[in-house]
């Protein structure tokens, strides 16, 4: 795992290190040379001598920056140029590398109207930024607002420009020729403009392709808004230990794909069905048939030995043959949705499962049902609440009193509101420290679900997922992240990792999906029929 860490933990960790003989100074070049060997790799990808320009506020993120150009300059082909933006005295360390380089320094304090800036950013392929770093308070103002804006119109000059041209050139063999690209955004520690604590964001915030943070990811990096001008995030190590003390007392944490891999259930030649757990997914009615029959077809892609569907008996022979897999199980209703009767029945047949989902496509007109069923509910295991089964238990008073603990809680923010009575934006507000006070009060597993993931337990950590992507936003995903999730625990995976496990491989077929097919034309179906390369991916050793 990759514990996350705040602003000021991470000064109390630099400053440890310093006095154990790891200096800042030497923290600074270490820095510097794992954002160059970064950078050296995207560039790349680029023909002949790239141009890239640094952009060197004046404290230590500049300095990293420095360090950076310096290293850019002497082994890579590219035409390094630095932007600084206070001045910076000849005999400072850093500047004499710079200078004794002969690497192009231009100063802000000379350029009028960033003139100079705007037509450095218009040539680039690359652009570092080194400007704010991880200190930064909203809202931004006066000099440093004013050269965030230039960036921005040079941003946009760069696109006019090269679409311009682009157009000029275009011909009857390429009649449409794909936009103009702005050169590539690289962050030091976080995008210039961005409260690495909050996720706050300021309007004229530099958004990176990639930002590339040091000794550990922060809050804000993996919080919207913010989190959307992050891009990819790498974190790198700069020679601090892992064991040095505020560092290990995080109680957040970004899972890993090697975390996962620790984490998963055997696989055994000398097996069969039974080896792999059975589950019993409870839900559907006249107006969602399709949700329970997701959350089957992923619990199975997930490694589940056999998957039962059990929904309102007049559905029963319009569904059943969706899934050739599964097996059925009609339940006593009224008007299309499963009925206070229907609960008994779903408790005694539990009893010969291993693991039990309730809510995929149980429409709010089941609201008996789940009465019914909490009242009922506080011996059964392995148990898994989504969709509407969590819309319905929001109405009934004190309904965390009738789970049994570890019940897993899958929401969506909007659901989670209802369970919280808050609005969803409140949700959205402050969604970790949510997640993790309700998982404590509620006794339970929450899956906070949305772009990183929020996974909280009872215990106080709090597991963020590292995707986000918009092929998970569209209608029955949060179906097939129920149904993999309920699959391990049939399989014997204890509740604490398989909603990690889960989550995990969910989050990477939307990302695989993105890759193959596109994020716009994502249906929760390809997402689950992609599980099997998120599987692929995990247990080959790639990371994700």
């Amino acid at each position: 795992m990759i514990r996350i860490v705040s602003v000021e933990q991470i000064r109390e960790i630099e400053a440890v290190a310093d006095r154990a003989s790891l200096s800042y100074a030497t923290m600074m070049q270490n820095a510097g040379r794992a954002a160059a060997e970064r950078a050296k790799i995207i560039l790349a990808g680029l023909s002949g001598a790239p141009k890239v320009t640094v952009l060197v506020g004046p404290g230590n993120n500049g300095g990293d920056a420095l360090v950076v150009s310096k290293l850019l300059a002497q082994e890579t082909q590219a035409q390094v140029r630095v932007y600084l933006t206070k001045p910076r005295a000849n005999d400072d360390p850093l500047m004499s590398g710079i200078l004794a380089a002969n690497i192009f320094v231009a100063h802000a304090a000379e350029d009028l109207n960033f003139q100079v800036l705007i037509n450095l950013i218009v040539e680039s392929n690359m652009v570092i930024d080194g400007l704010f770093g991880i200190g930064l308070r909203l809202p931004i103002k006066d000099e440093p607002a004013n050269l965030l804006h230039a960036l921005e119109i040079a941003l946009h000059k760069y696109k006019t420009i090269n679409a311009a041209s682009r157009a000029f050139l275009e011909t009857p063999a390429e009649p449409h020729p794909p936009a103009a690209r702005p050169p590539f955004i690289f962050a030091l520690d976080c995008p210039s403009g961005l409260n690495c604590d909050t996720g706050e964001i300021d309007q004229h915030s530099l958004h990176a392709d990639e930002t590339i943070t040091f000794i550990a990811p922060k809050p804000g990096l993996l919080k919207f808004p913010g989190a959307a001008a992050v891009g990819k995030l790498t974190v790198a190590s700069i020679g601090v230990p892992p064991n040095i003390s505020m560092h290990s007392q995080s109680d957040a944490y970004i899972v890993t794909a090697d975390d996962i891999r620790e984490k998963l259930p055997p696989r055994n030649s000398n097996s069969n069905k039974g080896t792999y757990g059975k589950l019993l997914i409870v839900g559907g009615s006249a107006q969602y048939t399709g949700a329970p029959t997701l959350a089957a077809h992923a619990a199975y892609r997930a490694g589940a030995g056999l998957v039962t569907v059990a929904v309102p008996a007049s559905i029963l022979p319009d569904i059943r043959g969706t899934l050739l897999e599964a097996t059925w199980v009609g339940l006593r209703e009224k008007d299309g949705a499963l009925d206070q009767n229907a609960s008994t029945e779903v408790t005694i047949q539990s009893a010969n499962f291993d693991s039990l989902l309730i809510g995929p496509g149980l429409s709010r007109a089941a609201g008996d049902f789940i009465t019914f069923f909490l009242n009922e509910a506080a011996n059964l295991k392995n148990l898994v609440i989504d969709a509407d089964g969590l819309n319905l238990m929001s109405e009934i008073e004190n309904w965390w009193t009738y789970l049994p603990g570890d019940t897993i809680l899958t929401p969506h923010p909007g659901e989670m509101g209802r369970l919280c009575s808050l609005t969803t934006a409140e949700v959205q507000s402050r969604r970790w420290e949510l997640a993790a006070a309700k998982a404590a009060a509620w006794n339970t597993i929450i899956v906070l679900k949305g772009a990183h993931t929020v996974i909280a337990f009872p215990n106080g950590q709090t597991a963020i997922l590292p995707f986000k992507t918009s092929a998970l936003a569209t209608a029955g995903t949060g179906d097939v992240l129920a149904g993999v999730i309920a699959g391990l625990l049939a399989q014997g995976v204890m509740p604490f990792d398989a909603a990690q496990i889960g989550g995990y491989l969910h989050g990477l077929a939307g990302v695989k999906v993105a890759e193959t097919i596109g994020e716009r034309a994502s249906t929760a179906h390809d997402i689950s029929k992609a599980l099997s390369t998120a599987w692929c991916a995990i247990e080959g050793g790639h990371n994700a």
